[in-house]
C-alpha cells in the first residue's frame, strides 16, 4: 500500500508540477520517506524522482517551443555549481532557518502573483524579448537558489520560477519550460551528490519515476491550454502550497 500511495502521489505532484513548471520535490518528499530505508536514502531517491519528472516535462516543453535556450545556458551552470556548494556545506548551515526563509519568499511571491497577475516583462517577444532579459539576475539568482537547494536537499524550482518572472523578466509560458529544464540538470547533480553519503533507494525511484512520467507529460501539455493570467494564478496557488509545505518541514526537523 505504501508503494501504491507513492505512485499516486508522484503522479499528482508531477501533474501539477508539469503544468506550472515546478518539480515540487518538497511535496513529494514526505511520502518518499515512508518507503525509504533511511532519511538520507529517501532524500536521494526524491531528488532522482524530481530529475525524472523535470526531464519528462522538459521534453514536452521543448517540443512545444517553450524553452529559452539562451537563458537556460546562462542559468543552468551557476545553478548546478551552487547546488554542489550548498550540498558540501549542508551540515554547517541552519537548515530549519533556511526553510523558513524560503517559505517566506514563496508566500510573498505566491500572494503577489495572485494579487497582481503577470509581472511586467522586458521587451516585446516579437522584437526579440530574450535579448532584453536581465541575464545577470539569471546568473546570480540561479547560483543563490542552487546553493539554498543544495543545503536543504531540494531542487527549489518553486524559488527559481518567481526569479525568472520578476527578476529576469521572462514570459510565463517560456519560464515554465526553462525552469523545469534547469531543474532537470540540478536534480541529476543533486542525485549524484548523494551517492558518496548514502546511495538512493532504487525501489522508490523506479515506482515514483514511472508514475511521474505520465503525470509530467499530461501536466506540461495542459500548460499551453491556459491563458497567461490563468497560468500565473496557477503558479501563485502552487507557490502558496509549497510555502506551507516548507513550514511543515521546518517544524518537523
Amino acid at each position: 500500500m505504501d508503494l501504491v500511495l507513492l505512485a499516486v502521489w508522484c503522479f499528482l505532484v508531477a501533474l501539477g508540477g508539469g503544468l506550472v513548471g515546478l518539480v515540487l520535490g518538497n511535496l513529494r518528499l514526505p511520502v518518499v520517506l515512508l518507503v525509504a530505508s533511511s532519511p538520507a536514502a529517501g532524500a536521494g531517491a526524491n531528488i532522482a524522482i524530481s530529475a525524472v519528472a523535470a526531464g519528462t516535462a522538459a521534453v514536452a516543453h521543448i517540443r512545444a517551443g517553450r524553452i529559452n535556450w539562451r537563458l537556460f545556458g546562462w542559468m543552468a551552470p551557476p545553478s548546478i555549481a551552487g547546488a554542489v556548494a550548498g550540498g558540501y556545506l549542508s551540515g554547517v548551515l541552519p537548515t530549519r532557518a533556511l526553510l523558513l526563509v524560503i517559505a517566506a519568499v514563496l508566500l510573498f511571491s505566491g500572494i503577489g502573483m495572485l494579487r497582481s497577475g503577470a509581472p511586467p516583462r522586458r521587451g516585446d517577444p516579437a522584437a526579440g524579448e530574450s535579448r532584453a532579459l536581465d541575464v545577470p539576475a539569471a546568473v546570480v539568482s540561479g547560483a543563490a537558489i542552487g546553493f539554498l537547494g543544495g543545503v536543504v536537499g531540494l531542487i527549489l524550482g518553486s524559488l527559481r520560477m518567481p526569479a525568472l518572472l520578476r527578476l529576469v523578466g521572462e514570459a510565463p509560458v517560456r519560464a515554465v519550460g526553462t525552469n523545469v529544464s534547469v531543474g532537470f540538470f540540478v536534480g541529476v547533480a543533486g542525485a549524484l551528490g548523494h551517492l558518496p553519503n548514502a546511495a538512493p533507494d532504487l525501489t522508490p525511484i523506479l515506482v515514483g519515476g514511472a508514475a511521474s512520467i505520465p503525470g509530467a507529460l499530461l501536466g506540461s501539455r495542459l500548460t499551453g491550454r491556459l491563458s497567461e493570467r490563468e497560468l500565473i494564478r496557477a503558479i501563485g496557488v502552487v507557490l502558496l502550497i509549497a510555502a506551507a509545505s516548507m513550514v511543515v518541514e521546518a517544524i518537523a526537523r
